[in-house]
């Protein structure tokens, strides 16, 4: 089979990239995914509701949300961003909403709506997909390429489309063709701690204000974080990870995690326990809190941890005791020992190396006619939907890019 564009990977960025490319101009796209179904990481995301991009409009906010290909984003979502992607959907008919946090959905809250979206209008723009046909090998000859796929079935093509997101066979394809390759390690993950006081608390959503420090190296960040029953997750705990994935990798997912569990300073948490302790003085501490958003269940935890009695009153709290529940309070530090699960998108910092991808096309600098996009790529974003604008994105640009060169 002959065609203009072959697509390696029938996922997000493969989906944007062929729709794009066939209704730009382009005659013959074809989509090879190497397992039995397409848009399997569509399907799994936000918990089966697919969280598709965000409503984070402005560019150089946008890009803050990118660990890794920060600087790269600029241009590409000045061409293409948030705003163009959620047109794009609603457009082919795909009804979207906003939640408070800037997260977009499908209105129906069902991701089995966006693949049948982007399957459909595939389909109806003439887009050929082909599952179960992994591509074993890559030849370069005179018009283009020649694929090896599984079953011992040739294609030929003019350009090459590899978006296989973080699964390893691209990144095979692309060393191959001369691509280097910075070496994955995962992304977006939990933290797990020794702390056994938390697992009574397990369960618990609050704001925090946490810094990360890996050897010496200092990450802080201030959100929503989950106790669970083996340590912290959340948006800020998988944040974090996101931007210190590389070295807590290296440091074998060994470090220093402090929490400021009420997110205040020193002199205002010491202020507010004093007049707490003035106005409520023959109330038992165990029972009434000066911190309203503190759980009940984490301030009994603290409690325990410094040793009060369950029967003392305000009054009766020493300035040693007071000290020790302010520093707990603000500055309680935790010994990170492992990663827990990942998050919903599977994510993986690193893919082929930046440096050899020109990002006016997505065109290989080394093997022209080669494009990539999506997670093949060393780039990767935090959860809230910006993995997969980096999908539609990269797809889009590759796809209008590989129309004017053929």
């Amino acid at each position: 089979m002959i065609s203009d564009l072959v697509i390696i990977g029938g996922g997000a960025a493969g989906f944007m990239g062929a729709i794009t490319a066939i209704s730009s101009g382009l005659r013959s796209v074809v989509i090879l995914e190497g397992t039995s179904k397409v848009l399997e990481k569509v399907r799994i995301s936000g918990g089966g509701r697919c969280n598709l991009t965000n409503s984070c409009y402005e560019i150089s906010d946008l890009v803050n949300n990118y660990p890794r290909g920060e600087k790269q984003l600029i241009g590409l979502f000045n061409r293409f961003s948030t705003t163009e992607a959620f047109n794009w959907f609603q457009k082919k008919g795909l009804s979207l909403k906003v939640e408070k946090d800037g997260r977009v959905f499908p209105c129906s809250d069902s991701s089995e709506d966006v693949i049948k979206c982007l399957t459909d209008v595939a389909k109806n723009s003439g887009v050929k997909i082909l599952t179960n046909s992994h591509v074993k090998q890559i030849s370069i000859i005179k018009e283009g390429f020649k694929l090896l796929v599984k079953g011992n079935n040739f294609f030929e093509t003019k350009n090459i489309l590899i978006c296989t997101g973080g699964h390893p066979s691209g990144r095979r394809l692309a060393k191959s063709l001369g691509h280097s390759i910075v070496h994955p390690v995962p992304s977006l993950f939990s933290f797990s701690t020794d702390e056994k006081l938390l697992k009574s608390c397990s369960g618990i959503t609050l704001d925090v204000q946490i810094k990360l420090t890996i050897n010496k190296k200092k990450y802080t960040e201030k959100g929503s974080l989950l106790i669970t029953h083996k340590g912290f997750s959340g948006p800020v705990i998988l944040k974090l990870s996101a931007f210190s994935a590389r070295n807590l990798y290296a440091n074998k997912y060994k470090a220093d995690l402090r929490i400021n569990w009420i997110c205040m300073t020193e002199i205002e948490a010491r202020s507010s326990i004093d007049l707490y302790k003035l106005e409520h003085a023959r109330k038992k501490v165990i029972n009434n809190k000066p911190f309203d958003k503190l759980p009940r269940s984490l301030w009994k935890a603290i409690l325990s941890s410094l040793n009060f009695d369950s029967q003392m009153k305000w009054a009766d709290i020493s300035n040693y005791q007071k000290e020790s529940l302010v520093k707990y309070l603000i500055m309680k530090n935790y010994l990170i020992n492992g990663r827990g699960p990942f998050g919903d998108e599977f994510v993986t910092a690193g893919g082929v190396s930046l440096k050899e991808i020109n990002f006016k096309t997505m065109e290989s600098k080394i093997c022209k006619g080669l494009f990539f996009a999506g997670e093949v790529l060393d780039i990767d974003g935090v959860t809230g939907g910006f993995n997969f604008q980096h999908c539609w994105t990269s797809g889009w640009v590759a796809g209008k890019s590989i129309v004017l060169r053929s």
